[in-house]
């Protein structure tokens, strides 16, 4: 199949929870390096109480993003919530009145929760930042939409991209967030956003990729 049922989305979404409860210690320990080293407690505290909220009721892959944001938004500590509100927010507004979800819809989606991330920060790819996970694999989508690739190809593509986006980060100097006070000190340590960042999506492909 090329498209999966946004109504039976709540797979993918407990994918994520189960891949940020499970990368909590490592996200902390890496965050820990150049950072305060509450990334992976955080992140974990929110994707625990949305996995929680939706345990016994029916919602969709777009519905949930949205209340993932809410939860992101306005019940963790640090920085992060705000950015993965956005993101998942653009996403789900995107997403709200599909049945059916496309390669170039889920582009589409992961675009505009992109698109509202650079109105509230100034980061780039290449600040090391998650923008150097996301933008990359927003753009791999993208690039697969226009060469009319098929839906599970363009997942695996994005994977990469995100990943290699992700490990680009080591070599970087952060200009961005506490770890920016460093300077050439944060060289040679990965993003804590980035690697989060690459963990989500990568659960997200996976369970898409079950789901057509």
């Amino acid at each position: 199949m090329s498209t999966f049922q946004n109504a039976e989305g709540k797979s993918i979404l407990l994918g994520m929870v189960k891949a940020i409860q499970e990368n909590k210690k490592y996200l902390g320990d890496i965050d820990g390096l150049i950072g305060d080293g509450d990334h992976g407690m955080n992140m974990n505290k929110g994707f625990t109480l949305f996995g929680e909220r939706i345990a016994d009721r029916d919602i969709s892959f777009a519905e949930g993003l949205d209340e993932l944001s809410t939860v992101l938004m306005t019940e963790i500590g640090g920085s992060m919530g705000p950015i993965y509100g956005t993101i998942f927010a653009g996403m789900a507004e995107r997403g709200r009145d599909l049945t059916e979800i496309s390669l170039r819809d889920f582009s589409g989606m992961v675009e505009e929760g992109l698109s509202g991330l650079r109105e509230i920060v100034q980061a780039q790819v290449g600040d090391k930042t998650l923008m150097d996970t996301l933008g990359p694999a927003g753009d791999s989508l993208k690039e697969s939409v226009q060469e009319g690739g098929e839906f599970q190809a363009a997942l695996e593509k994005m994977k990469t991209a995100a990943e290699d986006g992700m490990n680009s980060t080591k070599n970087l100097v952060a200009k961005f967030g506490r770890s920016s006070r460093l300077g050439e000190r944060s060289r040679g340590v990965l993003d804590a956003g980035s690697v989060s960042c690459c963990i989500l999506l990568k659960a997200m492909a996976d369970g898409i990729e079950a789901l057509l």
